[in-house]
């Protein structure tokens, strides 16, 4: 059985897309990949994320971009539509790889849900 296309949204230098596009590959996934800094967040594509997984899970608070914002601007950060334009402005904060397959979202390097959805 060849498992459906996947899309890996993500930033190709980073080492957990890195670490996710080779778990995919040596599976034999069919994966499209969307590269953040190239391509930009389509918005749409984020709104549908926030809505399966919530903004404080796609929101990387520990990572080198959101230490790199102003304060003030981090501690706007407060709900969905704050959240949402700070990603938007600053793709870099977004948790990575976003990994969507047949409407399901899996943030992050999770080699198990990956093994799930793939079946």
């Amino acid at each position: 059985m060849t498992p459906a296309p996947l899309t890996i949204y993500g930033i190709p230098n980073c080492d957990s897309v890195k670490k996710a596009r080779v778990w995919l590959a040596d599976r034999g996934a069919d994966c499209f990949f969307h590269d953040f800094k190239k391509q930009g967040v389509p918005p749409q594509a984020l709104d549908f994320w926030i809505s399966q997984v919530g903004w404080e899970t796609l929101l990387n608070r520990k990572g080198t971009t959101w230490r790199k914002l102003d304060s003030t601007l981090q501690a706007s950060v407060i709900d969905k539509e704050s959240a949402r334009q700070v990603m938007l402005e600053h793709v870099s904060v977004i948790k990575r790889p976003v990994c969507v397959l047949n409407g399901q979202v899996i943030v992050g390097v999770n080699p198990q849900a990956w093994q799930n959805v793939l079946g």
